[in-house]
């Protein structure tokens, strides 16, 4: 089943343990996959969109938790 719950940048950074600006930064720099969903100029990405990203970062060294 796949999870289609939508992530704000404050969630995302969360799940990856780091401050919502420096995802903001991620994104700015061309480091986050494009957002899934825009509302009101806002990004979202769908939760399995940002855990198949983490997966998949070089040097991910574990830092996301397990299942949110």
């Amino acid at each position: 089943m796949t999870d289609q719950t939508l992530w704000s940048y404050k969630d995302i950074a969360a799940h990856i343990r780091v401050q919502p600006d420096t995802v903001r930064s991620y994104r700015k720099h061309g480091l986050l996959p494009p957002p899934d969903h825009v509302e009101a100029g806002k990004p979202y990405w769908y939760a399995d969109t940002i855990r198949a990203w983490v997966a998949s970062r070089p040097g991910n060294r574990g830092k996301a938790r397990g299942n949110d």
